[in-house]
């Protein structure tokens, strides 16, 4: 990666994923990750946005899809891309079994620490991706510091991912701003099942903003006050990068917002985005339109 001395709005750090998706009897492969995801909520938003990942040569093609937004990748190519298993058994899409099929291997700080951004998002897939003196530099370069749990929760066992508890949790948040977490992760971090208590656990080891998502909705915990919006879909097509996009919106709409806004925002963009299979591909007059119809109470 050479050097560069732009500064950008919002920039995301993490694996490309290769995303085989098997619900109940029915298998598809699309392509994924939190950098996918985040970026493509960001480049609708207008935002000058930074991708840094891992990928095989193969799968370039798939930053294609930013042109024509102010998007720039900065790209490691590496043997093979992240290839994930994603099953889901049951109609719960909140209980999934998800398998690691191949690693795209860890980020070096090198290829991050010229990417100067106003925020800057880990968005990892699991455990070693992003080493912890990554998150660490990243003060140097950002104004604002937000980290996915995902990526140090779960860890690769004998091919399968799992949520295990992440030991060195304190040392690494206390470098970060926002931190975002889904329920279940949020619990086996704090051991409280109670979101509001979880989210003032996670927010006194160092973050500021705590963010969590779970199948209904969002909640956030920013200075010590507590804001919630539920997720309205019509229907549910796309549940992969839920998560992902949710926090990209928060973080986004929190460049010009408050809390409270970017709450709301985030929960009304994600809901447009479960209803159909993929990123964020809806526009901003959509989401405006749905908030003013259904969150505006």
């Amino acid at each position: 990666m050479s050097e560069t001395q732009e500064r950008f709005e919002i920039a995301f750090l993490g694996h490309y994923t290769k995303d085989t998706i098997v619900v109940i009897d029915k298998e598809k492969t699309v392509d994924g990750g939190a950098v996918i995801y985040g970026a493509n909520v960001t480049a609708r938003m207008g935002l000058k946005t930074a991708i840094i990942t891992r990928m095989a040569r193969q799968d370039f093609r798939v930053l294609e899809q930013f042109g024509g937004f102010d998007v720039h990748t900065f790209r490691q190519e590496t043997s093979n891309s992240t290839a994930l298993k994603l099953v889901y058994a049951s109609s719960n899409f909140d209980e999934r079994v998800v398998y690691l099929v191949s690693f795209a291997q860890p980020f070096t700080v090198k290829e991050v620490c010229d990417v100067k951004a106003r925020t800057f998002h880990v968005a990892s897939s699991l455990r070693d991706e992003v080493p912890y003196e990554i998150v660490k530099s990243l003060r140097g370069v950002a104004d604002k510091v937000s980290l996915d749990v995902q990526g140090f929760v779960r860890v690769n066992r004998n091919g399968k991912l799992v949520s295990d508890r992440w030991e060195d949790a304190s040392e690494v948040l206390r470098h970060v701003d926002v931190v975002k977490a889904d329920h279940v992760e949020a619990r086996i971090l704090t051991g409280k099942d109670d979101r509001r208590d979880a989210a003032e656990s996670l927010s006194a080891l160092g973050p500021n903003e705590v963010v969590i998502t779970r199948n209904d909705g969002v909640l956030v915990r920013a200075d010590g006050k507590y804001y919630e919006a539920p997720f309205i879909p019509k229907e549910l097509n796309g549940r992969s990068g839920r998560g992902d996009t949710c926090i990209a919106a928060y973080l986004a709409k929190r460049l010009t917002s408050t809390p409270a806004e970017a709450t709301v925002w985030a929960a009304a963009v994600t809901s447009l985005k479960l209803e159909n299979e993929g990123p964020f591909r809806r526009t901003i007059s959509d989401v405006s339109e749905l908030i003013k119809q259904k969150y505006q109470h």
